[in-house]
């Protein structure tokens, strides 16, 4: 009986089946929204327990008069999905509660588009890395993101950011909150960051998707016969990986050092920082091609002055060969493989732009 119940209950998914997000492996259902879950989102949906009810579609036991319901509230189910890639905890969390706790997709509400979006945010400060309270101001009219040392606005802005060269991405381990932020953006040739997190989870994603509005708005003035498909992927993106590894000069003889390294696919730079929390890189390496000089090796260096680790990663452009040191052959693998994963993607017009703008950028003389 369980059986023909379990495949009774994976029959109703249909094709394409309704599903919460973009769930893999949705074996779990909320049989009073008839929804398909994965076991991400099933935790999501235990804590909207006046709106959803969960149950595992192969370990927990279904009666007929359950699959009634569940077969009866498929209709309610609206495949909408965000469009940002990999989903974190906060975003997936907001996600559904717009979905389906503030119906915020049903059409039935008109969210007119704001020219400005304005709020206090916390923001991760220079003086002993303390987080304070900062006005921003983001205007999709002008592309420009701005924010305040203080909430006085008459006194100027402490930044002005253009939206041209923004990236935004959830960092709640990094940041040590679970709502927190990254915004990177350009400035005189070098990449700087600033970290930032709301208590509501709802207002932090409202800004993370206001960002990223206002950069689908550029990229649309920017290229205006670009499909609205090819701009998506290049609206805001999460970084390939991420991680301590340390680093020797260019003589392969100075003392390693451990560095936080950042590896942009989409831009093909290797950014590396004193700590994680830095504003500002203290060099890139650009990564280009095969064909053009550039390939990635595991390795175990002949001088490892001052190194603690032992698992090798030599990267080799046609300037000079870097050399890294990982804590675990698994990282070490990791590294590889995603490097090696930009290396084989072909070079497009914009980055021969980007591979100028880096050439050997070092801003404190960590080589």
């Amino acid at each position: 009986l369980g059986d023909r119940i379990t495949r009774t209950v994976l029959s109703l998914s249909g094709d394409p089946p309704v599903l919460c997000i973009h769930c893999i492996d949705p074996d779990w259902a909320s049989y009073k929204l008839g929804v398909f879950v994965c076991l991400n989102c099933s935790g999501v949906h235990r804590n909207l327990s006046n709106i959803s009810r969960v149950k595992s579609i192969r370990l927990d036991f279904w009666d007929d008069e359950l699959v009634k319901v569940m077969n009866g509230s498929l209709t309610a189910g609206v495949n909408t999905n965000p469009g940002s890639g990999d989903l974190t905890g906060v975003l997936r969390e907001q996600w559904i509660r717009a979905k389906y706790e503030r119906m915020e997709f049903t059409g039935e509400t008109k969210y007119p588009p704001l020219a400005y979006t304005t709020g206090m945010l916390w923001k991760k400060g220079k003086e002993k890395g303390q987080f304070q309270r900062r006005k921003f101001v983001l205007s999709e009219k002008e592309f420009t993101l701005v924010y305040y040392n203080k909430e006085d606005p008459s006194k100027g802005p402490k930044a002005l950011i253009s939206i041209k060269d923004v990236n935004v991405t959830f960092q709640p381990e990094k940041i040590g909150h679970a709502h927190g932020l990254q915004i990177t953006y350009q400035k005189d040739s070098h990449t700087r960051s600033i970290f930032v997190y709301h208590e509501s989870g709802e207002e932090i994603v409202n800004w993370f998707n206001a960002i990223r509005a206002a950069r689908f708005a550029y990229l649309k003035t920017a290229y205006p016969t670009g499909s609205d498909k090819e701009l998506r992927t290049r609206i805001t993106r999460n970084y390939l990986k991420e991680g301590y590894m340390e680093k020797t000069g260019p003589m392969q003889k100075e003392t390693f050092k451990k560095r936080w390294f950042i590896l942009d696919s989409q831009d093909r730079k290797l950014l590396y920082f004193k700590s994680q929390l830095d504003a500002e890189e203290l060099g890139v390496v650009f990564i280009g091609t095969e064909t053009n000089g550039y390939s990635v090796s595991e390795c175990i260096p002949k001088r490892t002055r001052g190194n603690r680790w032992r698992c090798g990663v030599t990267v080799d452009t046609p300037d000079r060969q870097f050399v890294f040191m990982c804590e675990q052959e698994r990282e070490q693998r990791e590294w590889v493989e995603a490097l090696r994963e930009v290396i084989s993607k072909p070079m497009q017009p914009q980055d021969y732009t980007s591979k100028s703008h880096v050439t050997s950028i070092h801003t404190t003389g960590d080589s």
